[in-house]
């Protein structure tokens, strides 16, 4: 595979985030709901689209456990179908949620705080001290932070190798700060230029314009996009349409959500380029 230049996904791909981001997503809706959903559920919520934003994700799974709560009778696999048909996000799930009585709807409003969620969920997140640096006041619950607990997934040779080939460039759903700790913790000396974060752009994947930018910022003719999730790949088809003049490839990376025999397929199935075992691969897969 020829390209010019390189850009890659933070969660999934540089660093594990099972332990740090989705364990928050799954504890700050059991902290807010008095119930909660299980890891599948939120890869299921993944796969539906539309979830970039984690904070986004945790309040539709929050969403989705007090309509339960309220008489919704869908699974969560139902439900994150119902989102996917309705074309990923939040929105669509607040639509999914349409299927109950009104009244049991104004239930689940009454009960559904996002801004408690958020707090939560960077509470637990960044811990007391990073909390109160990023966030600028004292967290509402005392952790010690998930996002000190995020092993690396790229080796240093691999950053070595891919930033002497290529131009390398980051494309993540997260807040630049937290992008930043991620950074320095794999060693990947990215310019601010070279890189869109949740702070860069309103739209979120699989919105192709961040990835088209950072195409004509590098003056590349090829560029690789390597994520952890199927809208990942559909951010560099959606890229591939939105610009003809260049050529984008989607790579699907099997250290996130995805994984095995299953998430090849589903990779394959929204029209990824290559599959990888991890980003170390990208090393012989790139030329």
């Amino acid at each position: 595979m020829q390209v010019d230049a390189v850009v890659l996904d933070i969660d999934g791909v540089l660093v594990d985030v099972a332990d740090s981001y989705r364990r928050a997503i799954i504890e700050s809706v059991e902290r807010g709901c008095d119930k909660t959903i299980d890891r599948d559920a939120v890869q299921s919520f993944k796969d539906a689209g539309g979830f970039n934003n984690d904070w986004e994700l945790t309040n539709a799974a929050a969403l989705y456990v007090l309509a339960r709560r309220e008489g919704l009778g869908m699974d969560v696999e139902t439900f994150t179908d119902r989102v996917a048909e309705g074309g990923g996000g939040l929105d669509a799930a607040k639509e999914a949620v349409g299927d109950l009585p009104r009244v049991a709807q104004a239930r689940v409003r009454d009960q559904w705080d996002t801004d408690r969620l958020r707090e939560t969920f960077q509470a637990l997140y960044l811990g007391e001290e990073l909390y109160r640096e990023l966030e600028g006041g004292e967290p509402p619950i005392s952790a010690p932070g998930y996002i000190h607990d995020e092993p690396t997934l790229v080796d240093p040779e691999t950053v070595a190798d891919l930033t002497e080939r290529f131009d390398v460039g980051v494309l993540t759903g997260r807040p630049a700060a937290e992008a930043e700790i991620a950074l320095e913790r794999v060693g990947l000396d990215v310019p601010e230029e070279h890189r869109f974060t949740m702070d860069d752009w309103e739209e979120g994947k699989p919105h192709p314009r961040a990835l088209v930018e950072l195409a004509e910022r590098f003056d590349a003719d090829r560029v690789a996009f390597a994520g952890d999730t199927l809208d990942d790949v559909r951010t560099a088809r959606n890229a591939d349409d939105e610009d003809p003049s260049r050529v984008y490839y989607g790579i699907g990376v099997l250290t996130g959500g995805l994984t095995g025999d299953e998430g090849r397929r589903k990779y394959t199935e929204v029209g990824a380029d290559a599959v990888v075992g991890d980003v170390n691969d990208l090393v012989e897969l790139l030329e």
